[in-house]
């Protein structure tokens, strides 16, 4: 096992390892203060993190998966006087030298043939360890770390709201491409690539053609053609943060019943979007958007699909459900995506002070207008393709 080693007392100059971001370097300083605050509170003496979205958390932005796969390469371990990245012999280098140099870290790896439980076990043996995962004489604390991973830092709310436009445009100029007979992966695919070529993970990508979310809201795409009208909607990842969004295209004027169900979607949908407010809780969120399903006739709608979740480094860090008693806060993430039937919306917002901030903004698309609560508010239409 070879080690490069820092800690935070220790003084190496700019020289020898620059600090390549400093914002980035601030963020990572600040994490550190939570955990060990955490440890001290909790009696531990060190924290590990192994699964990814911890991981892009902790390192305000690393990526400790294979390719974007749910294949880890990298675990990290958190003291009060240090951190340390535990990465394997193949993928020491790439991660420390194009992710993490400058930014504290030190590095233990081991040889690619070795199990990775092997240094795991090593950095934790001894101690009174906590950490993202069950495992032998480590304590499972994610309930504690989607408290610290949320709400969001000031870093990581500029980055979100960058990728929630990258979602958002890539969402719509595939939609604005879609030409009927073009199968479901092929504009997934398309997708993909628009995405992918602006290094954003996909993490979900859905196309229901003519409908199909009325029948499997959990949908991602097949082979059928797209014939009428169709929703496209993504969720994507990038610097560990995600986002999302969806459109519906539709090739000439779209049925009433297509019509209606979207109109109503939009409402529940912008209905949720305005009551995402500081210290409301999600209960009380619901019951505002319930509503809407109740007055415009589909009461138990709700109960097909979930609505909304808090998303952030993971895609649902809290579900939007009824009678939950958390409480939102300024710098939390929801993606709304309520459905009507064949209809699906979605958007993501950032709670802020005083309302929220839609994320993944419309450009060239057409809008809906709304009112609620004597405010007008703008929806994504359906698109006509003639």
């Amino acid at each position: 096992m070879t080690a490069m080693m820092w800690s935070r007392e220790s003084r190496m100059s700019s020289a020898e390892i620059p600090i390549a971001d400093v914002e980035r370097f601030g963020d990572i300083e600040r994490k550190h203060r939570l955990v060990t605050e955490f440890l001290e509170s909790h009696a531990y003496e060190g924290l590990l993190l192994c699964k990814p979205s911890n991981f892009a958390w902790f390192t305000s932005g690393g990526d400790s998966s294979r390719a974007g796969s749910s294949e880890r390469t990298a675990a990290v371990f958190i003291t009060p006087e240090a951190r340390v990245v535990a990465a394997g012999s193949i993928d020491a280098a790439q991660l420390f030298e194009q992710q993490l140099a400058g930014l504290g870290f030190q590095l233990k790896e081991r040889p690619w043939h070795e199990p990775r439980n092997l240094l795991l076990e090593d950095l934790s043996r001894g101690r009174r360890v906590a950490g993202d995962l069950p495992a032998p004489r480590i304590q499972d604390v994610s309930v504690h770390l989607t408290g610290m991973r949320i709400p969001l830092t000031a870093l990581e709310c500029e980055r979100l709201r960058k990728v929630g436009a990258l979602v958002a445009h890539a969402v719509e100029a595939t939609a604005r491409h879609v030409s009927p007979g073009m199968t479901e992966s092929e504009v997934a695919g398309e997708l993909s690539h628009r995405l992918i070529k602006h290094e954003a993970v996909p993490e979900r990508l859905q196309v229901f053609a003519d409908g199909r979310a009325g029948k499997y809201p959990h949908w991602t795409y097949g082979e059928h053609p797209v014939e009428q009208w169709c929703t496209i909607a993504a969720v994507a990842r990038k610097w560990g943060l995600c986002a999302a969004a969806s459109r519906t295209i539709a090739f000439g004027r779209p049925s009433q019943e297509v019509v209606d169900a979207h109109h109503c979607a939009s409402l529940v949908q912008a209905s949720g979007m305005f009551f995402s407010q500081p210290e409301w809780e999600l209960a009380e969120v619901w019951n505002r958007a319930q509503r809407i399903y109740e007055k415009y006739g589909y009461p138990h709608e709700w109960q097909h699909a979930e609505q909304a979740e808090i998303i952030g480094y993971e895609t649902c860090e809290v579900p939007v459900v009824p009678r939950s008693e958390f409480r939102l806060a300024p710098r939390m993430a929801l993606h709304w995506h309520p459905s009507v039937g064949p209809a699906f919306v979605g958007d993501t917002v950032l709670v802020g002070d005083d309302g929220h901030e839609t994320l993944t903004p419309m450009e060239n698309w057409p809008r809906l207008q709304l009112e609620l609560k004597g405010q007008t508010l703008t929806r994504p239409a359906i698109l006509r393709r003639e």
